[in-house]
């Protein structure tokens, strides 16, 4: 794809799952892929499999030392670090500011660093990976929802604010995906989400038609479009529907 050959991308959270998967293509599309996650053993081992540098490190702090690894210029950054927070409004507070921190702040200190300089030149693509749950919502994951819900309002908000000047904004919406987060999400995502699950792979074809298309929202799921028109144009049917799956989930015994 000439759309990136060539361009210095950032993938956080790629030492596994969907960041290792969307490094992969990046670099077989001919892009020059800088490689993070928080394990340094994971990071180097997906960075030397596909050529890349590895930057390991928490993906709030690695910007510069990514862009000095690129040559002096990040075109692409693939916010794809997240956490995966269980638990119910009685969740404790740091499970709340951790989840926050990791799929919200992150980005937002990610897009701090990098709009200078894109808005200077006129060019730049930010990828947010939000999941399902930041259109929709997920049983059991309070902390996880709520700030999904945050991460997916920021791309919107990347999009709408800078389109104008350049800058090319994507959110990934899958719904499960076979990785370490899909486990996880044990009963809920056992009952929710392992029955439509994807390959990593699959997420990463999504967001490179998406790209082609020139297309804010990615949803490797296509049924989660039609989920968010009902929740949109009838929220009473709709929560009712995922109250009927909180029961049958806590009938299950959780």
């Amino acid at each position: 794809m000439s759309t990136v050959q060539g361009s210095g991308v950032v993938v956080t959270g790629a030492g596994g799952g969907i960041g290792a998967a969307l490094a992969r293509r990046f670099a077989a599309e001919g892009a020059r892929v800088v490689v993070n996650d928080l394990d340094p053993d994971r990071t180097k081992a997906v960075a030397e499999e596909i050529g890349a540098t590895a930057v390991p490190g928490d993906a709030s702090e690695i910007v510069e030392e990514a862009r000095e690894a690129l040559g002096g210029t990040i075109d692409v950054w693939c916010a794809n670090a997240g956490l995966a927070s269980p638990g119910d409004a009685f969740a404790d507070e740091a499970v709340w500011a951790a989840a926050w921190d990791v799929n919200v702040m992150a980005h937002v200190r990610a897009a701090r660093a990098l709009l200078p300089d894109w808005l200077e030149r006129g060019s730049g693509r930010f990828v947010s990976t939000v999941s399902a749950a930041g259109l929709l919502t997920m049983v059991g994951a309070a902390p996880y929802s709520v700030s999904k819900h945050g991460a997916y309002a920021f791309a919107e908000w990347l999009s709408l604010t800078y389109r104008h000047r350049g800058l090319k904004v994507h959110a990934i919406c899958p719904q499960g995906v076979r990785t370490d987060m899909l486990t996880a999400a044990g009963s809920a995502g056992e009952l929710v989400l392992a029955p439509t699950a994807i390959e990593p792979e699959d997420v990463a074809d999504s967001l490179f038609d998406a790209i082609e298309a020139d297309r804010f929202l990615v949803l490797p799921h296509a049924e989660v479009a039609d989920y968010y028109r009902m929740r949109a144009a009838d929220p009473e049917r709709w929560l009712g529907g995922m109250n009927h799956i909180q029961r049958t989930w806590e009938g299950e015994g959780r």
